[in-house]
């Protein structure tokens, strides 16, 4: 039976307030924080490379947390337990952590890192999770994925120097308005005072990267298979996860829609949190088609879908999104690169030119 640790009392509200609980299944013990109503499908929060607790954005937690209940945690290693060195691996702590909870339906919201966990989630446990949201993240075998640990170690030193965040390198763009939003989202982090996670081990941080390399030198994944509603979002000038990749997922997956967001880096959702709420708020509130395709065995081989009409790109103030994705099932390199470029210009535009 797993240990947990948590009162039954009101909801909490703000993600600066929410107590720091645990639970303990599979020999592991998780830190998460909830908040938001208890009624409807919660949403679990899979976080970024190195991050804790307090690396969530609050803007967006208590955003999304307005109308539904959320719920962050640590992955192993990043409070008690070896770090897992594989995506697959901290995919199935999260399962773990996810079933210890007692929840048999959640939609999942991954960033970065999360986005790629969220992914294998979708595909092994297809009937845990009703809707994905994937930002700043890519597919296995992503273009440039497998350079994320070389980027993360000269930011990190030039942040040093700096006297800066390596996020502000990391996450936002050197233009003025990246620049001015990097600093509001590290004032934002700070918002809370109490009750701090502590930063991630080396040790941890290390055995991360490894993992996100060998996620980028893996032959691509049918994402086809994954028949859940999915919202892709990133910014245009993402250097961690290059925007191709969100635009190859949305390409790939039968049920998705993408978001872009023009001078904006791999937090282009906390730049533009503003927008990005009320965007997921719709998503998830919005009402399931009839799925006619039953959650996939794994075990089970299953017919390829068919592939959905391309819509074209719909820009709003300056936001950018493509309702549905190309979803075809293609996989990497079944178009040429020319394709990809027209599709990259076309999507960036933004609303006015």
């Amino acid at each position: 039976m797993p240990d947990v640790q948590e009162a039954r009392n009101d909801a909490v509200t703000s993600y600066r307030d929410a107590p720091t609980r645990t639970i303990t299944a599979g020999g592991v013990t998780f830190a998460y924080r909830g908040l938001g109503p208890r009624t409807g499908t919660p949403v679990i929060f899979l976080n970024h490379l190195a991050a804790v607790l307090d690396n969530w954005d609050p803007r967006v937690v208590d955003g999304i947390a307005a109308h539904r209940r959320v719920i962050t945690f640590d992955n192993r290693g990043v409070g008690s337990g070896s770090t897992p060195r594989t995506i697959q691996e901290m995919a199935r702590d999260s399962v773990t952590f996810i079933r210890a909870l007692g929840l048999e339906q959640v939609d999942i919201h991954g960033f970065s890192m999360g986005g790629m966990i969220a992914q294998v989630i979708a595909q092994t446990d297809p009937r845990l999770v009703r809707k994905l949201i994937l930002s700043g993240t890519g597919p296995a075998g992503g273009g440039g994925i497998k350079n994320v640990t070389l980027l993360s170690h000269l930011d990190t030193v030039r942040a040093l120097f700096m006297l800066q965040d390596p996020k502000q390198f990391l996450f936002f763009t050197r233009t003025a308005g990246g620049r001015r939003a990097g600093k509001e989202f590290l004032a934002r982090l700070k918002e809370r005072t109490a009750d701090r996670d502590k930063a991630i081990s080396l040790i941890a941080y290390n055995n991360q990267l490894t993992a996100i390399h060998r996620w980028g030198l893996e032959q691509p994944h049918d994402v086809s298979l994954i028949h859940q509603p999915v919202l892709v979002a990133n910014g245009e000038s993402d250097r961690m996860v290059p925007l191709k990749n969100s635009v190859d997922l949305a390409r790939r997956l039968p049920n998705a829609e993408l978001v872009i967001y023009p001078d904006a880096g791999h937090g282009g959702i906390f730049q533009y949190h503003d927008q990005f709420v009320p965007t997921a708020n719709e998503f998830l509130d919005r009402p399931e088609a009839r799925n006619t395709q039953p959650a996939h065995d794994p075990g089970k081989a299953r017919p390829r879908p068919r592939t959905p009409r391309a819509a074209a790109p719909r820009c709003v103030r300056n936001q950018c999104t493509v309702i549905p994705s190309f979803g075809g099932g293609q996989e990497k390199g079944d178009g040429d690169e020319g394709l990809h470029g027209r599709a990259l210009r076309q999507q960036v535009r933004p609303a006015g030119r």
